[in-house]
């Protein structure tokens, strides 16, 4: 059994305890906290049937390396999604899924904005985030955080070969569609009603030349002020909401 990891802050905490209570070690909550929001996580802690530890703020800190850990910490058993990446498109396409959303981000290694790109694709109805074994940053305690429980449920997979797995996308007739600030075309002119993976690269140094090369197209979202980028967890999310939106019939006035 892998050993034990620490989640914090009660969207993290409590979708653990949603998902999989069974894999909840502990939690350990702050006793001088009695607010609705505490008494309600501990409603639902004891109706999960997980143990429940008192304890004050500094040693929930210390469990969780943060002091933003809203007065809830849990050790919890790690859950590795065992699929590969192949495994989760073949099982998508037996599930009757013709058209996968996937997140490709390039050297994003700040786990703040993994964790609010993992929040926005699991918002967005992404079936998938990808990421280089050597350009990223892993699930930790704060990426889990930041997600709000979106990096329980959304799967995160770490490529060796970021390249050669596009090209492997494109031979699941995955179109591969990067962003950059002087693309040709905006996110507004192209077809993202089809199998689309949307590829993202860090602030600054934007993808890198063989991720860029491998795309099929490139898109730019439009900036009408003087900034001339977004951060990449906003930047996600313009892409995939307006994925969602091509891809949500309209309903009947």
């Amino acid at each position: 059994m892998s050993s034990p990891k620490v989640l914090f802050g009660f969207h993290a905490v409590g979708v653990r305890m949603k998902t999989a209570p069974k894999s909840i070690i502990e939690v350990y909550f702050e006793s001088t906290r009695r607010d609705a929001r505490m008494r309600q996580f501990l409603e639902r802690a004891k109706e999960a049937g997980v143990r429940l530890i008192e304890a004050d703020a500094p040693r929930i800190a210390k469990l969780a390396g943060s002091h933003g850990h809203q007065g809830v910490a849990a050790r919890v058993e790690e859950i590795k999604d065992t699929r590969t990446l192949d495994e989760l498109l073949d099982d998508l396409e037996e599930a009757g899924v013709t058209s996968p959303l996937l997140l490709v981000l390039d050297g994003v290694t700040d786990p703040h904005n993994l964790g609010a790109c993992l929040r926005v694709a699991d918002g967005a109805g992404a079936h998938a985030v990808i990421a280089p074994k050597d350009h990223a940053v892993g699930i930790n305690a704060t990426v889990a955080k930041v997600a709000s429980g979106a990096a329980e449920t959304v799967p995160y997979f770490m490529v060796t070969n970021l390249a050669r797995t596009l090209k492997e996308l494109k031979e699941r007739n995955v179109w591969i569609i990067g962003t950059s600030d002087d693309a040709p075309n905006t996110l507004y002119q192209v077809d993202l009603k089809g199998p689309v993976a949307m590829v993202l690269g860090a602030e600054g140094d934007g993808m890198r030349q063989l991720t860029r090369k491998t795309c099929d197209e490139l898109i730019g979202i439009p900036m009408m002020g003087a900034v001339s980028s977004l951060n990449v967890s906003v930047a996600s999310g313009v892409c995939l909401y307006e994925a969602l939106r091509q891809r949500t019939p309209a309903k009947a006035g």
